[in-house]
């Protein structure tokens, strides 16, 4: 007896894997910069696949489980949701429908979502009966700027103070940051070591904030990190960062 199987999946993906053979639609950019002085900010995208995608697009306040409908971010994305064929590109339109609840002194990030839902195989074809199809998400940074912040992204890299601390049998690194700016980096490794090993998944050290990292290996006599910094237009800059123990 022939069976039949269906299978719906929604897989959540960071923008860096949206390579993978399931998604079809290329992201132009890593992280979303908001300046409070702009009325919107765009960003583009194109369907590389060979078919058409429908796209929903939104925003959250960092709860992964929010959706388009239960959103409470201050943002605004038009097309909200769109079909994109194959070769074609679209542009999403960000705007900011204003909260007094935001901070002025610092930034505070957002996650821009972007889902990309492939169409089901043809009535009548051996692919309509057994498939799985795959509804690809991404979340992309979102940084809201305001106006007037003392200092650059670029220099605020430099002025994060790293502690090492012992955890468990290796090592965490925390971060402070007194600046207005928050400072992602996509690794974290102690410089001088030959197999490097980094933290699994990046991180960020929020802006006028701390945090704690987990880091493979040991320290060497230079005591030194090397910190690859996310830059706003999604460049890798190394820094090599002294720490305190």
């Amino acid at each position: 007896m022939k069976v039949f199987s269906r299978v719906l999946c929604a897989m959540a993906v960071m923008a860096a894997s949206v390579s993978s053979a399931y998604a079809g639609i290329t992201i132009n950019g890593t992280r979303v910069v908001y300046p409070a002085a702009q009325r919107e900010v765009s960003l583009s995208m194109v369907n590389d696949g060979k078919e058409a995608r429908l796209v929903q697009a939104w925003v959250d306040s960092g709860d992964a489980s929010e959706r388009a409908e239960t959103s409470k971010s201050p943002f605004l994305i038009t097309p909200p949701m769109s079909r994109v064929d194959p070769g074609k590109g679209q542009t999403l339109r960000i705007m900011f429908t204003g909260a007094n609840n935001l901070p002025q002194d610092r930034e505070t990030v957002f996650w821009l979502n972007i889902l990309e839902i492939p169409p089901k195989p043809k009535a009548g074809t051996d692919a309509a009966e057994n498939y799985m199809q795959l509804a690809v998400r991404s979340r992309l940074k979102l940084f809201y700027r305001p106006k007037g912040l003392q200092g650059t992204p670029d220099a605020a890299v430099d002025q994060v103070s790293w502690r090492l601390v012992s955890e468990g049998k290796g090592y965490a690194v925390e971060c402070t940051n007194n600046t207005p700016f928050n400072v992602s980096f996509s690794d974290v490794s102690f410089k001088g070591v030959a197999q490097q090993e980094a933290v699994s998944k990046g991180g960020m050290c929020p802006a006028m904030g701390k945090d704690k990292f987990p880091i493979g290996g040991a320290p060497d006599a230079e005591g030194k990190l090397v910190v690859t910094v996310i830059n706003d237009y999604g460049g890798f800059n190394p820094h090599e960062m002294n720490f305190t123990r």
